[in-house]
């Protein structure tokens, strides 16, 4: 077999590799929410993963106090099977305890976010090490700080195409200095449409958004693979420029996740703050990951055959290609 048939073997076999990584990231974790439509009464939405029939055996446990005053309503999808209800909580749900029963015996993690009448919110993760916690009248700084700032990090690092725009940022920009302002421009940008988007300032729609980050890695995996052959783009000459426009974009990503988790009324910028600061510390503990093994490869890829160091970038572009195609699709 001629090198040309064997790189696009390998391309493709490390796209289908990366792509059912994909699909394995979109098994969420559990999700309960309730939200106070009058005094002391709560809708209550629980989403559990699940896989066609086979559902993980988790079951949330509200405040002894609490007591249904609606009927169970089932939905079941592919991914996942929910569950509305209504309950009636005497005194509501501060210094009660919320917990997901056979939580300790999985490995996923459950999202609880709770929404008082005049529109505040909490947001908590339980996991099998923590499954439960007991509701405050009113959460701290410092626990607002903290559970931001690791939301955050688990957003961008459970992010599989925000990481994969930064590493073919890595891939394309070798010098030290150049990649710092790079990896900067990308940051100071997602930070301030983040923040615009997430306090009412802009307002766009999420699906076309996600469908032009997904264009937005095809691009840059396409700037590797010019540069590689000698034609080196824009993403070559002035790659601050590329990433703070395509960093604009990414903003918006993260904002349409952090308006889904809500933010407390009484402390949003310091809760927008710490997200942020979350998203930027996941990215710098992924690139730290990253340097290492980008210049072993480059080492290794001096012995391989000419244009073999360009199969990361295909794989790259081809599941982004993918992620486009679908996301278009979900726009129509």
């Amino acid at each position: 077999m001629s090198r040309g048939p064997r790189l696009a073997l390998g391309a493709a076999l490390l796209a289908g590799a990366l792509a059912r990584a994909s699909e394995a990231h979109e098994v969420r974790p559990g999700y309960l929410e309730l939200r106070e439509r009058s005094p002391e009464v709560f809708d209550v939405l629980w989403k559990v993963p699940a896989r066609g029939e086979a559902r993980l055996a988790i079951e949330p446990t509200l405040p002894e106090r609490c007591r249904p005053v609606a009927p169970r309503s089932v939905q079941v999808s592919d991914a996942a099977v929910s569950e509305r209800w209504g309950v009636r909580c005497p005194g509501g749900l501060g210094g009660g305890t919320i917990a997901i029963e056979g939580l300790s015996a999985t490995l996923t993690d459950v999202l609880v976010r709770l929404e008082a009448s005049d529109g505040s919110t909490r947001v908590a993760r339980l996991t099998p090490r923590e499954p439960a916690f007991v509701v405050r009248a009113e959460p701290g700084r410092a626990e607002v700080a903290a559970t931001y700032l690791r939301l955050g990090v688990e957003h961008i690092l459970e992010g599989i195409d925000h990481l994969f725009f930064v590493l073919a940022l890595v891939l394309l920009v070798r010098e030290p200095k150049r990649l710092v302002a790079t990896v900067t421009a990308f940051t100071v940008a997602h930070s301030l449409t983040l923040a615009a988007a997430t306090l009412g300032l802009v307002h766009v729609a999420q699906r076309p958004v996600e469908a032009v980050i997904a264009l937005s890695i095809v691009f840059v995996a396409g700037e590797i693979v010019h540069e590689a052959r000698g034609h080196p783009g824009l993403t070559s000459r002035e790659p601050w420029v590329v990433a703070f426009v395509f960093g604009l974009l990414h903003g918006l990503g993260f904002a349409g996740a952090l308006r889904e988790l809500g933010l407390p009324e009484q402390s949003i910028p310091l809760a927008l703050l710490f997200f942020n600061l979350g998203v930027e510390l996941g990215q710098l503990l992924f690139i730290a990951c990253i340097l290492p093994l980008a210049a072993l490869g480059r080492s290794a890829a001096r012995r391989w055959p000419r244009g073999a160091a360009q199969a990361p970038a295909y794989a790259i572009g081809s599941v982004a290609v993918w992620w486009t195609l679908e996301r278009v699709v979900a726009c129509l």
